[in-house]
């Protein structure tokens, strides 16, 4: 299976996701699509977001308040930082935060793992062992149609993979919003069942014992922070 099999897993796995984190977040990522452009119909960007979060069902007043406040109505400031770490074993992770603190943010990270007795590491010092990818999957029959409509129009897929009628496809961020045009022009009212933008580990681990204990334990304490949207490692659960 491809990538956007692994992330559709992984979705499926966080359905029981506290919804006030999945509001606030979507929240902040719409304000920050809608700065310097809050109008819908001319922000594809901001379109897209906007569709995702009514896809996952956040209520419209969440969507209208986070548009209004990037059109300058209300204080907050929110940017998105990353930061990097290193977990027990050979675990390594990514952690995607949008915050309107800095400090704060970096606080609540930085005990998230010394209460494991582990750290953070300094920019691409975990990174290097991960892809920056679009993952996109969706239902549909024909993947040779999709693919060839791909090819012709210049985009060539990192992973493209067809199995039962489930195409998922992984491309160059860059070439996200071209790829999402090119399969909503060959397959009207397509419906992604994935649509996401993240790091993918290049390998794999498999922790065990105290290592797999702690880094569960890792894992919720970041998980459990509202300022954090995103957290990707490289250990394998399944096993």
């Amino acid at each position: 299976m491809g990538r956007a099999y692994e992330v559709r897993k992984a979705s499926i796995q966080k359905t029981g996701a506290i919804k006030a984190k999945t509001y606030s977040t979507f929240a902040k990522e719409i304000y920050l699509a809608a700065k310097g452009n809050p109008d819908v119909d001319t922000n594809i960007h901001l379109k897209r977001i906007v569709d995702k979060a009514k896809k996952a069902q956040v209520p419209s007043d969440i969507i209208n308040r986070a548009i209004d406040k990037a059109k300058g109505v209300g204080g907050e400031d929110y940017k998105e930082v990353i930061y990097e770490g290193f977990g027990p074993g050979a675990s390594t992770l990514i952690i995607k935060t949008l915050t309107d603190n800095v400090n704060r943010t970096v606080g609540y990270v930085r005990a998230a793992f010394n209460k494991v007795n582990k750290s953070l590491g300094v920019t691409n010092s975990v990174a290097y062992n991960y892809d920056h990818l679009a993952v996109i999957g969706f239902h549909y029959d024909n993947d040779e149609e999709v693919l060839m409509a791909l090819l012709d129009a210049g985009i060539e897929p990192v992973d493209f993979d067809a199995e039962d009628g489930y195409i998922s496809i992984s491309v160059n961020p860059v070439d996200a919003s071209k790829t999402k045009d090119i399969l909503e022009a060959t397959i009207p009212n397509i419906d992604y069942d994935v649509d996401e933008v993240g790091m993918y580990p290049k390998d794999k681990v498999v922790l065990e014992g105290e290592d797999k204990e702690l880094f569960l334990r890792l894992y919720n304490l970041l998980d459990e922070i509202e300022d954090v949207s995103e957290i990707y490692h490289n250990v394998d659960l399944e096993k």
